[in-house]
């Protein structure tokens, strides 16, 4: 559980190991984390109004907790999200911590994760990856876990190309931006 106690230690792991310890109890992690897989899709997408006024909310100090509250609580409605998550964040309202739920839905997922003894790797990489490559980076990273690990992938044109992969505490940087700038800064001797 050593993933587990490195979640625990920041902010939103907090929130995200008091909510899956809820969800536990209620015997409601597959509906939490399909509502936060939901609700982080939502947050992601930044093509339309919807979810450009809901990132306005997330990362606002200006709006006020009572309105943020309400505001999620329609969210919550709209989504038929299950009472457990709307509640869930309600709370994150009221305290002012809306900005941390994209760090909370991955902590969450992790916990979920560990719980059903998986691992989540983050792979990030500069094209978006093929079936064939997915699998044979799920193989070689599952070899290296020892347990069933689950993919995240990212796309982010900025690494040029290759990989990042984060697993647990652990990165691994494979990306071209990076053996770029780190030969360029043995270049400058």
């Amino acid at each position: 559980m050593e993933h587990s106690s490195g979640i625990q230690a920041s902010l939103s792991g907090r929130y995200a190991s008091a909510l899956f310890a809820l969800a536990r109890e209620e015997k409601k992690i597959p509906a939490v984390e399909k509502d936060l897989t939901s609700l982080g899709k939502l947050v992601d997408q930044s093509s339309d109004n919807y979810s450009e006024e809901l990132d306005a909310l997330l990362s606002s100090q200006v709006i006020s907790r009572s309105a943020a509250k309400e505001t999620m609580a329609t969210v919550a409605k709209s989504m038929k999200l299950d009472t457990l998550t709307a509640n869930f964040l309600g709370v994150l309202a009221e305290n002012g911590r809306l900005a941390e739920l994209k760090a909370m839905i991955r902590a969450f997922h992790g916990l979920a994760a560990d719980h059903r003894g998986e691992v989540t790797a983050e792979v990030t990489s500069a094209y978006p990856l093929t079936q064939e490559q997915r699998d044979a980076i799920s193989k070689n990273l599952k070899s290296r876990a020892g347990r069933e690990v689950i993919i995240s992938e990212h796309v982010d044109p900025d690494i040029l190309g290759g990989l990042i992969v984060r697993m647990g505490s652990q990165m691994i940087d494979g990306s071209i931006k990076t053996r770029l700038n780190t030969l360029s800064q043995a270049m400058k001797g």
